[in-house]
C-alpha cells in the first residue's frame, strides 16, 4: 500500500525517528553509547551500545521491556525541557553516564533508572518521582537529580535519597534551567558534578520578578489555563545564581556581578577547576570566570568583547591538557569565527567555526564551514588542521582517544550515516529511519552581489515549455536557522510542494548562520530591510536562471517561527511582489518575544522603541492588501497566541480580510500527525486559490 508524503513525514516525525544520535565513547574505546527509535514510525526512543571491536550493537534499555508508565506521566519540567530542545520522540530522550561509561542513567516516565553498560542490566532506584534531569557522578557512586523543584542525590545502591537544598517559595527552584537559558543559550542543564563527584554547582532560580503569562486551551475550557513565567523584551528575567553544594549538606555561595552580569551563559568543571561563563543583558561582552569552591570567589580568566553583541558557542569554555583555554573569537579583521587557544587563533581565516565537540590534550574536534551550505567535522592537532569529513553534506562527531563517531546526511543521499572509526577498523552505526517516498531534485545557486545561498526545485519531470509555475518562497530567513544546507532530506517537503505545481524557492540571507561574524551582524537593529530585501534577491535571481519556470505574478510565500514573521512581513510590505502569504506561528509584536533574543537583535525596548514600532507586523496591519492565513498553536509557550490574536485584531480594526488557524493544544512543534499532514494539505489548496489565474 502506497504512502504519500505528508502522511509519512508525519509519521515519522519528519523522518528523525530511527536515526541513531546522542553518542558517547567510552574512555578506554571499547564501547559507544547511543539513542535510538526501534523503527522509522516508532517514537519510542531506546538506549544502544556498540562494541567497537566488533561492531555488534546491543539494545540495552527498551522502555516497552519496562514496567513503567508511559508518556502521559511526564514531568512538567520534562515537558518544557522537550519543548525548549524541539524533542520529538519519547523514551529514553536523554541519557548521563559516568567518567568510565560503565553506567549510564536515565529518567523514563518521571522514574530514575540506571543501566549496566558492560552487563546490559538495568534497574529502577527508589528515587523520589517526578526524576528529571539525572546524572551519576563522575565516580558512579551516587545520582542527582532534580525533584520537586530542588536537587536531590541518591547512593548507586538506593539508599540515602535526600534533598541537598530545600527551595525558600514555590518560585525558587535549584538545578533548572531558566526559560531563557533553554529556548536561547542552548543551556538546558542546571547543574554540574565535580571532577571527584563530592561537590555540585548547581544554579539557583528565582522568578518571582518574571510577569506571568497564561496558556488555556480554549477548546477545553473545563482545563485550567497554564500559568508560565515568561521574561519577555524589556521586562525583568529570573534572578540566577550559583551556588555549591557538597553531598554532606555543607553550602558555599558563588560570588560574581550579578547586576553587571546577570545571565548565566554555561559552566565547566575539569581537572584544571570550575569556570563559568556570564554575560551582562545587552550580551556585549562575555566574562570567562575561574571559580574557587571552596569559598566560591572569583577571579577573571577572558573577557570577550564586542560592539554589537558576543555568540554563544557551543562546546566552549573547554581546555587543553596543559590547562590553556579554548575559546571562540570574532574575527572582525578577516570576517571569520575562529578558534582561540591561550587567546591565539589556531584556526585559519576563511573557516567558520559552528561549535567546539571536545579537547583531549592538545587536540580539538570541531565543526565548521568554509561553504555556509556544508558544515564538515575537522580536528586540530599539534597546530594543524585537517578536515575529517568528506563530500557534499553536512556532518558532526564525538572523539575519545583513538575511536571517533562521524555523524553525517548528504545532498547525494536521502539518509543519516554514521561511522565508528577506530583501531579495529571502521563500523556503521545502522539508522532505522525510512527512506522518504520522495526524492528531491534541488538546484542551489548564489544570488545577487551578496551570493545569498538559494535553492530552487520544480516539479518532478517539469520539461522547459511545460509552462510557467506559481512560485512559492518557503524560508526560515532568520537568526540561529538554516535552511540551504548540502543536504538531500532536508529538500523533501519542498519537492513535495513543488510536485504540488509550484517552483519553490528557498534562501538564507543576511542574520543566517555560517558566514561570519559581519553576516550575522547586519540586522543589527532592523530586520525588516536586510531580511526581506534578500528574499526578493533570490527570488529574481532564481527567476533569472529558470525564465520559462518561474511566474513573478503569481508568488507565495510560508515560513513558520520567524519565517512566519516573515510571510507576514512580505505581503504586508512588498504586495508588489508576494500575493499571498501564510504565516505560521509567527511573532507579530516582538515586544511579546524573549529578552536573550530579541534584546540582543533590537535592543532594550525603552532604549531604543523605535525598532520594535518598525519590525511589528501588528503596526503594518492597515497595509495588508493580499490574503494572508495565520496558523498557531493555542498551547504554544514560546511564541505565544497572543501574538496572531493581536495581529487579527489589528487587521480587522482596519477593516482587512484574513484567514486565522488556530490549532488546539498545538504548541510551536506539531508532532502530532494528523495535524501534521493536514496543515500541509490546507496551506497548499489555499496558495492554489490565490495564486490561480
Amino acid at each position: 500500500m502506497s504512502i504519500s508524503y505528508p502522511r509519512q513525514s508525519a509519521r515519522t516525525r519528519r523522518f528523525t525517528l530511527g536515526v541513531p544520535r546522542a553518542f558517547q565513547i567510552a574512555p578506554d574505546g571499547a564501547r559507544v553509547a547511543f539513542l535510538r527509535t526501534r523503527a522509522g514510525d516508532d517514537p519510542v526512543t531506546c538506549l544502544w551500545t556498540l562494541d567497537t571491536a566488533t561492531g555488534e550493537e546491543r539494545l540495552v534499555a527498551d522502555p516497552a521491556a519496562l514496567d513503567v508508565p508511559g508518556e502521559e506521566n511526564l514531568p512538567a519540567e520534562e515537558r518544557a525541557r522537550r519543548e525548549r530542545a524541539r524533542e520529538q520522540a519519547g523514551g529514553v530522550v536523554g541519557y548521563a553516564t559516568d567518567r568510565a561509561m560503565r553506567q549510564a542513567v536515565f529518567a523514563l516516565g518521571g522514574r530514575l533508572h540506571v543501566a549496566d553498560l558492560e552487563s546490559g542490566r538495568v534497574r529502577e532506584l527508589p528515587a523520589q518521582a517526578p526524576v528529571f534531569d539525572p546524572r551519576p557522578d563522575p565516580a558512579g557512586r551516587r545520582v542527582a537529580y532534580v525533584s520537586g523543584r530542588t536537587l536531590r542525590i541518591i547512593e548507586m545502591d538506593g539508599t540515602e535519597d535526600r534533598a541537598l537544598v530545600q527551595p525558600e517559595s514555590d518560585q525558587v527552584s535549584y538545578g533548572l534551567a531558566e526559560f531563557v537559558a533553554a529556548e536561547e543559550m542552548n543551556r538546558m542543564r542546571g547543574y554540574w558534578w565535580a571532577p571527584d563527584g563530592g561537590t555540585l554547582l548547581v544554579a539557583r532560580v528565582d522568578e518571582t520578578p518574571v510577569q506571568r503569562w497564561h496558556v488555556a486551551d480554549p477548546a477545553n475550557p473545563e482545563r485550567p489555563p497554564g500559568e508560565i513565567a515568561y521574561p519577555a523584551a524589556g521586562t525583568p528575567n529570573a534572578l540566577v545564581s550559583l551556588v555549591l553544594l557538597k553531598v554532606d549538606g555543607r553550602r558555599v555561595a558563588v560570588a560574581w556581578d550579578r547586576g553587571e552580569f546577570p545571565y548565566l551563559v554555561t559552566a565547566a568543571w575539569d581537572r584544571h577547576g570550575l569556570l563559568i561563563v556570564v554575560q551582562p543583558r545587552d550580551q556585549r561582552s562575555q566574562r570567562v570566570l575561574r571559580v574557587d569552591p571552596s569559598n566560591g570567589e572569583t577571579a577573571l580568566l577572558h573577557n570577550e568583547h564586542d560592539p554589537v553583541w558576543t555568540d554563544i558557542v557551543p562546546g566552549i569554555p573547554a581546555r587543553t591538557g596543559g590547562g590553556d583555554l579554548v575559546w571562540i573569537t570574532e574575527d572582525h579583521d578577516t570576517a571569520t569565527r575562529r578558534i582561540t587557544v591561550g587567546g591565539k587563533p589556531v584556526t585559519p581565516p576563511g573557516l567558520q567555526v559552528r561549535s567546539v565537540l571536545g579537547v583531549e590534550d592538545g587536540s580539538i574536534l570541531f565543526t565548521a564551514s568554509e561553504d555556509p551550505t556544508e558544515i564538515h567535522l575537522y580536528s586540530l592537532d599539534a597546530g594543524e588542521v585537517s578536515r575529517i569529513s568528506e563530500g557534499r553534506g553536512v556532518f558532526s562527531g564525538a572523539r575519545s582517544g583513538e575511536v571517533t563517531v562521524v555523524t553525517g546526511a548528504r545532498l547525494d543521499a536521502p539518509g543519516t550515516e554514521v561511522e565508528v572509526r577506530g583501531p579495529s577498523g571502521t563500523h556503521a552505526v545502522a539508522s532505522l529511519a525510512e527512506t522518504p517516498v520522495i526524492t528531491p531534485r534541488v538546484e542551489l545557486l548564489r544570488a545577487g552581489d551578496r551570493e545569498i545561498r538559494t535553492a530552487v526545485l520544480l516539479p518532478t519531470g517539469w520539461e522547459p515549455g511545460d509552462g510557467r509555475l506559481p512560485v512559492l518562497l518557503d524560508p526560515y530567513g532568520g537568526p540561529h536557522a538554516q535552511r540551504v544546507l548540502a543536504v538531500q532530506r532536508a529538500y523533501c517537503e519542498a519537492q513535495w510542494l513543488a510536485d504540488q505545481g509550484f517552483a519553490v524557492v528557498i534562501a538564507d540571507g543576511r542574520g543566517t548562520p555560517g558566514r561570519g561574524p559581519g553576516w550575522e551582524r547586519e540586522v543589527r537593529g532592523d530586520f525588516v530591510g536586510p531580511v526581506l530585501d534578500d528574499q526578493i534577491t533570490a527570488l529574481v535571481e532564481a527567476a533569472r536562471q529558470h525564465p520559462d519556470a518561474l511566474d513573478l505574478d503569481r508568488v507565495g510565500i510560508r515560513g513558520w517561527s520567524f519565517g512566519g514573521w516573515l510571510a507576514g512581513l512580505a505581503v504586508l510590505r512588498r504586495p508588489d511582489v508576494f500575493h499571498v502569504g501564510i504565516a505560521g506561528a509567527p511573532v507579530t509584536d516582538w515586544r511579546l518575544y524573549d529578552t536573550h533574543y530579541t534584546e540582543r537583535y533590537l535592543g532594550h525596548p525603552d532604549e531604543e522603541p523605535e525598532g520594535y514600532a518598525a519590525n511589528s507586523l501588528v503596526e503594518m496591519a492597515g497595509d495588508l492588501e493580499r490574503p494572508l492565513m495565520i496558523i498557531h498553536g493555542l498551547a504554544d509557550d514560546n511564541v505565544v497566541a497572543a501574538h496572531t490574536l493581536r495581529l487579527s485584531s489589528a487587521l480587522v480594526a482596519a477593516g482587512r480580510p484574513h484567514t486565522v488557524l488556530p490549532l488546539s493544544g498545538v504548541t510551536h512543534m506539531t508532532p502530532q500527525e494528523v495535524v501534521a499532514e493536514n496543515l500541509l494539505l490546507i496551506q497548499v489548496d489555499y496558495l492554489k486559490a490565490a495564486l490561480a489565474r
